[in-house]
């Protein structure tokens, strides 16, 4: 089969198409045919060596898939023939820019019936994170204010959907040639970082989620009780401590497999509530130019290679 595999770390141009053997399910494992897998910036992080995640190469990086079960272990929640989505095995390498993927049964789930698979595959880690980190930690409710930094990125135009969908008040954070975007997505108030300090213009949320590591900052939106969720510094001790000593509680996110939670997204997804956004999709043998697309940080929602 073919997959994308890295000798080295460097730019877009270690990422090969290369011949390997096709993998081959274990035990409550599926061997899923891909036909769309997404590329996220943790994945260019990693191909660099920013991140070095999976260690010295070589690896093949790459997580979010969807597609098509081709095969099933035995104890196998899923049948030959079923669609299913998700992204498997992270922080654990799952070579997502691939042909064929084996991976656990519980660690993907039924693919949205109303989303094609490029649509779908842009889903998983984006969503999961949002959801992780709204839902599970910060367990917003309706009502809540919620304030949301690069609302207009992969994760960040999720997470406004998500907000919505479980009733909050959403101010989004993005550039002024973003804003119909965001609104359009249900934000109700935006906010434009080149002209606007957030910290001046939010000083009541209930929730702020940060993807920007700018999570001392984002302490002083919040109101006395209010929930910082930061998807970059979740490993930050010093900055946890400083949140608690504000009155304020902190909730440090690193994305996981959740087939409970990408049910939970593909209902809301299918019932209308939901929708990824993808920019631009680019053939397995341009995957050097969907990374140079991705590390350019001017992406609006996702970018997906067809398999």
């Amino acid at each position: 089969m073919r997959a994308v595999i890295q000798n080295t770390f460097g730019g877009p141009e270690v990422l090969k198409v290369t011949e390997v053997e096709r993998p081959r399910p274990l035990s409550g494992e599926v061997l899923i045919r891909v036909h769309a897998s997404a590329v996220n910036p943790v994945d260019a992080a990693v191909r660099s060596g920013a991140f070095p995640l999976l260690g010295e190469p070589p690896f093949g990086v790459g997580w979010d898939i969807s597609g098509v079960v081709e095969e099933a272990g035995p104890g196998a929640r899923f049948a030959v023939g079923d669609e299913v989505y998700g992204m498997p095995f992270f922080p654990r390498a799952a070579t997502g820019y691939a042909e064929y993927v084996a991976a656990p049964s519980r660690q993907v789930a039924r693919k949205p019936t109303t989303l094609d698979h490029v649509h779908a595959a842009a889903l998983p880690l984006a969503a999961l994170t949002a959801w992780q980190g709204l839902v599970d930690a910060a367990r917003i409710k309706e009502g809540d204010r919620v304030l949301i930094h690069r609302a207009a990125g992969g994760v960040g135009h999720l997470a406004v959907q998500i907000a919505k969908a479980h009733g909050a008040h959403v101010t989004a954070i993005a550039s002024a040639a973003r804003h119909e975007f965001v609104t359009n997505l249900g934000a109700d108030e935006v906010i434009d970082y080149h002209t606007t300090d957030f910290t001046d213009a939010v000083k009541d949320a209930d929730v702020v989620f940060d993807s920007t590591a700018q999570g001392a900052r984002s302490l002083r939106a919040l109101r006395p009780g209010g929930v910082l969720v930061s998807i970059l510094e979740h490993g930050d001790t010093d900055l946890a401590a400083t949140v608690a000593a504000a009155g304020r509680r902190f909730a440090g996110i690193s994305v996981e497999p959740d087939y409970a939670s990408l049910e939970a997204i593909a209902a809301l997804v299918d019932a209308g509530r939901i929708r990824p956004h993808v920019e631009q999709t680019f053939p397995l043998a341009e995957v050097g130019k969907a990374h140079e697309l991705i590390e350019s940080g001017r992406v609006q929602g996702k970018v997906v290679l067809t398999v």
